[in-house]
């Protein structure tokens, strides 16, 4: 079957796809996270709970749609990628969909009996799942820029060297309290947006002006680590981009700093760590200032650019290998075949406008806030 497209071209279409899920992941069940992790702060008791819990409840499902849509992409489209990383990071991955799981029971349970104590042992799961999927999450970017711990033999078996404390070295962790204080505030963002004027919107104003800051102070740390941390990765020889995807085709090398190398040869990318910068300083105007819509905005492109940032400086690398660099995974060696990838890509252009019209139209349908009367008269709401 001929095929309109170049492989080149539709490696890089995926590549793209893959970071626009990514960050509509981030976008969208980002701030359900950071809801739930407000929770025992800004919430002092059981109605102000129900109202955090409540300007969630309507769309907390459908974002998690992006996360699935995101590990089939890679499943099919980096079939690789999706081997060494699922396996790899298993017991990260679990912990995160342990977390995650904790958030639908807690949603449909909490309501189901008025003593206190039972609901607060939900409220704490809650928490739970929204803190931990942020930073384990985090911790796996950060480990992807240092380098997975993994290599490949002449048959392309992989071999995992690494563990699950491994993986919390301390450049990590600052990648995860960098995901916990970008979501923190993003939820903040949304509690403020959504709930009534009150005392629990006053609160989730002020942490959310303490992540801006702390999204702003680890964001710029996360760089001076790359800058002269000695991070990096880069091609030793010339790739064929159009050539047939075979890690073993072309080599890897360590190359301290090298994840900056791309913001000095395309200077358009600055324009994701300019808005990762001063995303959250737009943030923290709109909620000093009470102006909630523009605090989101700045809250959203915050994230949209913290994430582009981490995509745009690893180009063309996909997941690194800090043990073997020769069997580093990219955009170029790790794809699935030219005929699989245009398959794909009329798949999404057919039904990806449909999953956003209905999405636009579901939250313009659910959008208000939400009020304190309504919460506790209404016996439908959690």
């Amino acid at each position: 079957m001929a095929v309109p497209l170049d492989y080149e071209t539709l490696r890089l279409i995926w590549w793209a796809l893959i970071g626009v899920l990514l960050i509509a992941f981030a976008l969208t069940d980002g701030f359900d996270l950071g809801a739930m992790a407000l929770l025992p702060f800004v919430a002092r008791n059981d109605l102000e709970r129900r109202m955090v819990i409540n300007t969630v409840s309507a769309t907390w499902e459908g974002n998690q749609v992006w996360f699935i849509l995101g590990g089939g992409v890679i499943f099919a489209a980096w079939p690789y990628v999706y081997a060494v990383s699922f396996s790899g990071f298993y017991l990260a991955m679990f912990l995160v969909l342990a977390a995650l799981i904790l958030r639908p029971v807690g949603f449909k349970y909490r309501s189901k009996r008025p003593d206190p104590a039972w609901r607060a042992r939900w409220d704490w799961a809650l928490f739970a799942g929204g803190l931990v999927p942020a930073l384990v999450l985090g911790v796996a970017v950060g480990n992807v820029l240092l380098g997975a711990p993994f290599r490949l033999d002449g048959n392309l078996r992989t071999f995992y060297e690494g563990s699950l404390l491994g993986l919390f070295s301390p450049f990590a962790l600052l990648a995860g309290l960098l995901s916990v204080a970008m979501l923190v505030m993003h939820g903040a963002g949304w509690l403020a947006m959504k709930l009534e004027p009150g005392p629990v919107q006053h609160r989730a104003r002020q942490y959310g002006a303490v992540a801006a800051l702390a999204a702003v102070a680890l964001f710029a740390a996360g760089g001076a680590c790359v800058a002269w941390g000695g991070l990096g990765f880069r091609m030793a020889e010339a790739v064929d981009t159009g050539g047939p995807s075979n890690p073993h085709l072309a080599r890897a090398v360590t190359a301290p700093g090298a994840w900056l190398n791309n913001f000095a040869e395309h200077r358009w990318m600055m324009t994701a760590p300019v808005l990762g910068l001063f995303g959250p300083v737009v943030a923290l105007t709109g909620l000093r200032g009470r102006r909630d819509a523009l605090a989101f905005v700045g809250s959203a492109c915050a994230v949209s650019g913290i994430i582009a940032t981490v995509g745009l400086s690893m180009f063309p690398f996909i997941l690194p290998s800090a043990i073997d660099p020769a069997s580093s995974l990219t955009v170029w060696n790790a794809s699935s075949s030219q005929l699989t990838l245009f398959i794909m890509l009329v798949v999404v252009l057919v039904f990806l406008p449909i999953v956003l019209a209905y999405t636009t139209w579901a939250y313009r349908v659910m959008f208000g806030r939400v009020r304190a009367e309504e919460v506790r008269l209404n016996p439908d709401l959690y």
